[in-house]
């Protein structure tokens, strides 16, 4: 195929009024959203999607003060001129032109990244098949994929306990919340948690803020508090709790504790994620098609782990497109069996008795035409040819791009 043309829509979803949510040593708010479609089109007038959106360390390997505006033009003007009338035999193909590009290594692959994804999604439609026949070299069953929710930021342990509770009613495997309110705080969290939805819905800890606490860090005896209260409310996982680049971090703790440990959406590419696996201090390692090298990156990676034990599952914080496209990536691989669902307020899929969103992002349902097959927790993966979703290109007017960014870190004096 030949492409003819590479569009890129930096788009926001309005956060009105901005939301605040308090943490240990300091205040974060968030004002909005942000999301880039990418658009690729053929000579042969073919049309690829994808979701995309360059991650914070690219962002800063770009230049001070990048938006996803600036990423957005990236992929349009300096990579999209550079592969305007490329031949791609393949959709893998594109990775060839990776060092011809101007721009910084991390942009270059999470553009390619989405480019990666959009030319599944054309060849799926060529051939008649869906993403995940392309990718599997067996018979592929994607009626029955698990979700977890990814929920739970910053508030009182019984914000928690009862946002669980109406998600364990819709059925998810697993409930992922933020801790990061002070060692007490996370450590009551957890036990009021178990106390909410006992001991069948499994329980993720995503602690990345423990890293960005500054000076209120946790000592190591308040750390080690919290983690043993882990231990004992059996937590499935632990996931970034120490800063993506610690490794020698990532050993010490694994060698500490029972609770397994999780990483992997901060890597900066598909070599990446393998570093992360050959240190053996993880269980579960999470890449995403939007920012590993597409599909073929993290097909690569999920089908070659070096453990047995090690689980690929994918890490998946966006938009409608995102989850369709990372669930494609399950279906495909037999190793794969678990897909995160971020739950946003007013869900129109979820059916629960109060609303158990963590704020408002209406552009992550409205990207695609019609609504995902979620039931009881379960995603049923579209079957229809390339990723299987028609996307709403009504959003490129519907959600203008906002200046500034979508959330801030206040720290105590």
């Amino acid at each position: 195929m030949e492409i003819a043309d590479i569009s890129a829509y930096a788009l926001s979803s309005l956060i009105d009024p901005p939301q605040t949510r308090s943490f240990h040593g300091g205040v974060r708010t968030l004002y909005k959203r942000d999301f880039v479609l990418v658009v690729v089109d053929t000579a042969d007038g073919e049309r690829g999607f994808a979701p995309a959106g360059a991650s914070s360390s690219a962002m800063r390997e770009f230049f001070e003060g990048a938006s996803q505006r600036s990423f957005a033009s990236a992929v349009e003007e300096r990579v999209g001129e550079t592969l305007t009338g490329a031949e791609i035999y393949e959709p893998a193909d594109v990775h060839d032109y990776r060092s011809r590009l101007d721009v910084p290594d991390q942009v270059a692959m999470q553009a390619l990244s989405a480019i990666d994804v959009a030319l599944h999604d054309i060849a799926g439609k060529r051939h008649g098949v869906p993403v995940y026949e392309l990718l599997g070299d067996h018979e592929a069953d994607p009626s029955d994929i698990p979700l977890y929710a990814s929920a739970g930021m910053y508030m009182e342990p019984s914000g928690y306990a009862r946002q669980a509770q109406l998600l364990e009613e819709c059925g998810f495997f697993g409930y992922k919340y933020r801790p990061g309110i002070g060692h007490v705080g996370d450590r009551r969290t957890v036990e009021r948690l178990r106390e909410a939805v006992g001991e069948e819905m499994k329980l993720m800890a995503d602690a990345h803020t423990w890293w960005k606490l500054r000076d209120a860090t946790y000592t190591e005896a308040e750390r080690r508090e919290v983690i043993n209260a882990y231990e004992e409310g059996n937590v499935y996982w632990l996931e970034e709790p120490v800063a993506p680049d610690d490794y020698d971090g990532y050993k010490t703790l694994a060698a500490e504790t029972s609770v397994s440990l999780a990483g992997g959406e901060s890597e900066p590419s598909p070599d990446g994620l393998r570093t992360l696996a050959a240190t053996d201090a993880i269980e579960f390692l999470q890449g995403d098609v939007r920012h590993h090298g597409g599909f073929t990156g993290c097909y690569d990676v999920a089908t070659s782990l070096p453990d047995s034990d090690m689980r690929f599952v994918p890490h998946n914080f966006g938009t409608w497109l995102g989850l369709v496209a990372n669930a494609h990536l399950v279906a495909a691989v037999d190793e794969v069996d678990l897909l995160e669902y971020p739950v946003f307020e007013r869900d129109p899929v979820l059916d629960a008795p109060g609303d158990s969103g963590m704020y408002p992002f209406d552009l992550a349902f409205d990207v695609i035409e019609g609504t995902v097959d979620v039931t009881d927790g379960v995603l049923t993966v579209p079957d229809e040819p390339g990723l299987g979703v028609e996307v709403n290109l009504d959003i490129v007017d519907q959600y203008p791009f906002i200046e500034g960014p979508w959330t801030t870190f206040e720290y105590d004096d």
